[in-house]
């Protein structure tokens, strides 16, 4: 039996694998036979343990596609770690090896071994790497799609005869989330695409008290004080007196806001700074929550009080221009109740892609 020609397919295995053994091409060009047992396919990482026949054959057929490249090294790939796929779609998302490794719960140098070792695998350099950016290299990029859907079946063949899908309810605060909410949000499914996800946007207050009631399992929000120590810290959230460019502010006149109703904590923040500094100010705008505050912003009705990534696009911090007292920062804080792998694994990706985006800012 020959080796098909360089550039062609042969007939995919998937499509006779109710038989007892299935054909592939060794790097000397030989056939090889292996039966298709699931046990043929657990050195993708040595987790499947029972996959339907479905999942079998969708993995034997990506596996399959990926195989039949041609490589610089001219050897076919049989077999791909699949934590290493992983470590490579991450970093490729997060354009961080840093938060890749956070998401993996990991150190940055293991994910860096483990992408270094497929792309000795496959003969291709996937990644660009500079001291600043991680960026794909045009071999990366087409290989992004088949290392995303190899992912994707690996863990639907996992979860075939798995109990009823987890459910994950997370609070986020609306002042923490913008234009970047569907990204991030992309990625905590991409994350556990077997767990219920359910979203729930509010204030930080209304956020924490859910969680303390124990209606939610998690709880994204803004720490404005210490009286209480829990939770970890994400990062820390700047916040800026945010405008549309063309904003006009006449001197003498007082500053038109634009403001959360009351009980606000942000609103807080933001007029005892103006006070202090002796800035007069009045409320020109009052919205039920960012989206009606940052709708009043970019039209340029007033100026708001923001953080720089829940700002709409196009706006400018004109603090500095007009001479107001800087804002604050304040800490952004992860609570949980949960412990168990799905759950941790969701929340770790979503706080190391809330840390990748925080360049989107303004």
């Amino acid at each position: 039996m020959k080796r098909p020609p360089r550039g062609t397919r042969s007939t995919r295995p998937g499509a006779q694998y109710a038989s007892s053994s299935d054909i592939r091409w060794d790097a000397a060009g030989e056939p090889w036979r292996g039966t298709t047992q699931a046990s043929g396919i657990a050195s993708l990482h040595g987790r499947i343990t029972c996959p339907s026949l479905l999942h079998i054959v969708h993995l034997q057929n990506i596996i399959y596609s990926i195989s039949v490249i041609q490589f610089e090294n001219d050897s076919p790939v049989t077999v791909l770690d699949i934590e290493a796929v992983q470590a490579f779609v991450l970093t490729a998302d997060l354009k961080s090896f840093t938060r890749a490794a956070e998401a993996m719960d990991t150190t940055q140098s293991a994910v860096s071994l483990k992408i270094k070792r497929l792309e000795d695998r496959l003969g291709r350099r996937l990644l660009e790497r500079t001291p600043r950016v991680v960026r794909l290299s045009q071999d990366g990029d087409a290989f992004l799609a088949a290392a995303r859907e190899l992912i994707t079946a690996h863990q639907g063949a996992l979860g075939a005869f798995g109990t009823k899908p987890r459910r994950l309810s997370v609070g986020i605060s609306h002042h923490i989330v913008g234009a970047e909410l569907p990204w991030l949000l992309r990625q905590m499914v991409r994350a556990e695409p077997a767990t219920l996800l359910e979203i729930r946007v509010a204030s930080s207050r209304e956020t924490l008290d859910a969680f303390d009631r124990d209606e939610l399992d998690a709880a994204v929000t803004l720490r404005h004080d210490t009286r209480r120590s829990d939770g970890e810290t994400i990062l820390d959230e700047a916040f800026g007196w945010m405008a549309a460019p063309d904003f006009t502010h006449h001197p003498g006149e007082p500053l038109r806001l634009a403001t959360q109703a009351a009980p606000c904590r942000v609103r807080e923040m933001a007029v005892t700074a103006l006070e202090q500094a002796g800035v007069p100010w009045r409320e020109v705008f009052v919205g039920g929550g960012v989206g009606t505050i940052g709708a009043a912003v970019a039209a340029g009705l007033a100026v708001a009080a923001l953080s720089r990534r829940a700002a709409p696009p196009g706006t400018v911090d004109i603090g500095p221009r007009l001479g107001l007292p800087p804002l604050p920062s304040r800490g952004m804080i992860l609570h949980t109740h949960r412990r168990d792998r799905e759950a941790t694994h969701t929340l770790r990706t979503l706080a190391a892609t809330i840390r990748a985006t925080a360049h989107m800012a303004h």
